[in-house]
């Protein structure tokens, strides 16, 4: 727990850990009368008759607002706007660091649907792209899908496809290692909120065939009480043998365990009765579904984890902000599953089949070749 101690007199000392800089050093009143009045009024005059031209004049080409209403702030849950900003200025941090995109936390007093999609369409022109943030399911499924459809830029909610593209990519190079073919494996998802959903797509997107969905209640099954819109569209793509029962029920036999939900929920039994060579990524956070350890213990062949102290981390650190950047660059309107799944492929080719194993199925965020792969990606893909 030394690390939560240290975070926060960390937060202490620095009293917030982005800022706003200058790019002109303003040191008389040429430049003042450059970058204000009366100059600033020719670059607001050609906006005006051409406002493609915002992208060329201003920030906007390369400013992304993180966007959160506090309530599912990583494994913290419902702790509201305020508590969220220490998160929303985290991801604005890796966001410049590793891709060099300037990005905004905001957060909303406000958890209605509609009332949020109206502040974020208003707010919009200040942006190049809008990250959605740890907003609770299934509202988010609703507020996303709208704002994509209303809005001329990227919108991405990274708690359902950044999970899902690094998930789907560290899942393609262990299956490398056992030498399975998803099409032809059992994935178990424990966790039907917006990133167990989200990878589910993602997975069947990536060619999957058979996943099984659970949740608090047990296994997701058409005609399963206790679902929402989200849940009931995703039990007429999964569960194809309609399996009834827990988690525990659902694992057995399973090729790959991913886990988006609690911790200590999964026994060292229940690893043991999945296929051999079993692929488990318990990725609940700050304690996962079971421990690396445990899993190992229970014969799992490859682990990955949400946290840093640990090989395999699977953390979508690695996609949002070279994503942000292909998109940014590449001026898309929309970030579509074609870009993801372009992307998920190229950051999983990072590691070379000579560095590949059991302790690195997935690049760490400071390897320099993990935002030029997937910035690259989604541009190739967009300039089709």
């Amino acid at each position: 727990m030394d690390v939560m101690r240290e975070s926060l007199e960390l937060h202490k000392r620095l009293k917030g850990k982005i800022e706003i800089k200058n790019k002109l050093n303003v040191k008389s009143m040429d430049d003042l009368s450059l970058i204000y009045t009366p100059g600033v009024a020719s670059p607001c005059l050609e906006i005006k008759n051409n406002p493609k031209e915002v992208f060329n004049l201003t920030s906007k080409r390369n400013t992304v607002a993180v966007i959160s209403d506090g309530t599912a702030v990583l494994g913290l849950g419902d702790i509201g706007p305020l508590a969220a900003i220490p998160v929303m200025e985290g991801k604005c941090a890796i966001f410049k660091r590793f891709a060099g995109v300037d990005a905004i936390p905001i957060v909303l007093d406000c958890k209605d649907t509609e009332e949020i999609i109206k502040t974020v369409l208003n707010i919009a022109p200040s942006f190049g792209g809008i990250n959605l943030e740890d907003i609770s399911a299934p509202r988010c499924f609703e507020i996303e899908k709208r704002l994509d459809e209303l809005l001329d830029i990227p919108v991405f909610h990274d708690d359902q496809h950044g999970t899902a593209i690094v998930t789907g990519a560290a899942l393609l190079n262990s299956l490398k290692i056992v030498n399975k073919k998803i099409s032809k494996i059992k994935i178990v998802i424990n966790g039907a909120g917006s990133a167990g959903i989200a990878i589910c797509k993602f997975l069947l997107a990536l060619g999957a065939k058979d996943i099984i969905l659970c949740d608090i209640f047990g296994t997701i099954v058409k005609g399963s009480k206790n679902l929402n819109e989200a849940q009931k569209e995703m039990s007429l793509m999964t569960n194809k043998k309609k399996i009834v029962g827990s988690l525990s029920d659902a694992i057995k036999g399973a090729d790959v365990f991913i886990g988006v939900s609690v911790g200590n929920v999964v026994s060292k039994e229940m690893i043991a009765s999945m296929e051999k060579d079993a692929i488990v990524f318990p990725l609940a956070n700050p304690v996962p579904e079971i421990s690396r350890a445990d899993a190992l213990a229970a014969n799992a062949r490859i682990v990955g984890n949400g946290l840093s102290n640990y090989p395999n981390q699977i953390n979508n650190s690695l996609v949002f902000p070279g994503l942000f950047k292909g998109a940014l660059d590449a001026r898309v309107n929309s970030i579509t599953m074609e870009m993801k799944v372009a992307a998920c492929k190229a950051l999983a080719k990072v590691i070379t089949k000579k560095e590949l194993s059991e302790d690195y199925v997935i690049p760490n965020i400071f390897n320099k070749k993990v935002c030029k792969a997937v910035s690259n990606a989604v541009i190739k893909v967009a300039n089709k």
